[in-house]
């Protein structure tokens, strides 16, 4: 028992120690130093961990943080903890290019040697691609329009009056061209390009202040500034009638619906003459204390639109006519502020008309003849002369006078401009549209009368007029 005792009370030699680590080594192995300061609280962690009473479970929940040995690279790491820092680097370029290279030949991407996770899954696509991204625009397969920018042909016309409230210039079904210049009515045949004569009216009944074709192609009104209006057979050159009685002053604008032929005075009336009867005046549309110097029949023949000097426009409805009464308007539009002679019925919206005011106002409107509202103003910057709705396009084309003395090209609705065609020394006061719908006519207070291929190309075959045999630029008399 002393013995025993006394053994207790000796120190444990060295070798009982050396057994004694050694268990402890086993039992509880190193873990490996950290790497950056990142993975520090981890080692900490871990290390504390590792001396807790095994009899008592943690609170913390640590096992999320093994790493994963599958993912580990032990050698290269036991490398760098021991001999990887006895290397020192080499700064230069070229060692370091050779490096580079041979890890990526290696692939040895060693960003990260730690890895506490696997990659993440591929994502399951639910929704195909094709329905995620916007579809392909569709190519359009028309082209875009070329507009010359000049005029393709140049007539002289000498004697044309320079007076704002006229329409000197039509064209016909029959793709004959008339215009007025002084006393006397020139025919332009755009088949053959040939100029002939109709009428020279009498010095006390002219000069010639407005003429239109009537829908046939055939018979042409000429009005005069007696207040007559003188329908011609352009085939014969014989004068079919005249028709009297309806103005006291010139007679300014002339529409045609079927048999109806509408004349507009100085002295503010609105006459419907049938040209069929004897009694040709069937009906009056007062309204306008000025000259009117617009008329249109709307496509379906239903509807007048009449602008005036007054600054005014109206709206008749053909079917509110009786005879030989005052009819009222069906409309009055008094936005503009200069006089109003460019008026066009939009061919492909119904109740929609253009309207272009004079100088001072310069302006082009458009209205809604069902409803009355103005569904758009544009100022244009210059007075507005005429205007012509494209039949193939959403266009509108639109003449001016001064700055530029331009024809302007309008998309629309948005209104933007597409063209401007220069050549006009003068304000551009008329225009006139072929019957294919493709080239427009127009002249103009510098004694010129130039077609414009601004509409594009007719959709179907017609006769070509036969070349132009003179000089592009040169200019030819009318007469």
């Amino acid at each position: 028992m002393l013995r025993c005792a006394e053994a207790a009370n000796q120190p444990p030699s060295n070798t009982a120690i050396l057994i004694l680590c050694c268990s402890l080594w086993f039992l509880f192995p190193p873990l490996p130093l950290p790497l950056n300061g990142s993975s520090s609280s981890l080692y900490k962690m871990k290390y504390q961990s590792t001396f807790r009473d095994r009899g008592k479970k943690s609170e913390e929940n640590l096992d999320r943080f093994i790493p994963n040995r599958s993912a580990m690279d032990f050698d290269y790491a036991h490398y760098m903890l021991t001999e990887g820092n006895k290397i020192k680097k080499r700064k230069e370029k070229e060692n370091q290019a050779y490096q580079k290279q041979l890890a990526e030949a290696l692939n040895m991407n060693r960003t990260r040697i730690l890895a506490f996770k696997n990659k993440p899954p591929t994502p399951v696509q639910l929704v195909p691609t094709a329905i995620l991204s916007p579809p392909p625009l569709p190519k359009s397969s028309k082209p875009l329009r070329y507009i010359p920018q000049s005029s393709e042909r140049t007539l002289d016309a000498p004697d044309i009056l320079d007076d704002f409230y006229l329409n000197l210039l039509d064209w016909g079904a029959s793709n004959v061209l008339s215009i007025a210049l002084g006393n006397t009515v020139y025919l332009w045949d755009a088949s053959d390009s040939s100029t002939s004569e109709l009428v020279t009216v009498d010095q006390e009944d002219g000069p010639v202040t407005s003429v239109a074709w009537a829908p046939d192609g055939r018979h042409l009104a000429v009005a005069l500034n007696n207040s007559h209006v003188q329908l011609w057979d352009s085939h014969t050159s014989t004068l079919a009638r005249t028709l009297r009685d309806g103005h006291q002053a010139r007679v300014g604008s002339l529409s045609w619906n079927n048999h109806i032929l509408t004349t507009g005075g100085m002295d503010g009336r609105i006459v419907n003459n049938d040209v069929r009867v004897r009694s040709h005046i069937v009906d009056y549309y007062r309204g306008h204390q000025q000259e009117v110097c617009g008329l249109k029949w709307s496509p379906s023949g239903q509807q007048l639109a009449s602008g005036g000097n007054d600054n005014v426009i109206h709206i008749w409805d053909k079917a509110a006519v009786s005879s030989n009464s005052r009819t009222p308007w069906l409309h009055r539009f008094e936005e503009h502020r200069a006089a109003v002679k460019a008026l066009a019925w939009c061919p492909f919206q119904a109740n929609v008309l253009a309207s272009g005011g004079g100088e001072g106002d310069d302006c082009i409107k458009f209205w809604n003849t069902h409803t009355s509202a103005c569904l758009n103003s544009v100022d244009t910057g210059s007075q507005v002369c005429a205007l012509l709705w494209n039949n193939n396009e959403r266009e509108l084309l639109s003449s001016h006078g001064f700055t530029q003395n331009q024809l302007t090209l309008w998309k629309y609705p948005s209104m933007l401009k597409m063209a401007e065609l220069k050549g006009h020394t003068s304000r551009v006061l008329f225009m006139a549209q072929s019957p294919n719908g493709c080239t427009v006519a127009s002249a103009a207070g510098d004694e010129t009368l130039r077609f414009w291929n601004v509409f594009g190309t007719p959709q179907t075959s017609k006769p070509v007029p036969k070349a132009y045999t003179e000089p592009f630029s040169h200019v030819n008399r009318i007469r």
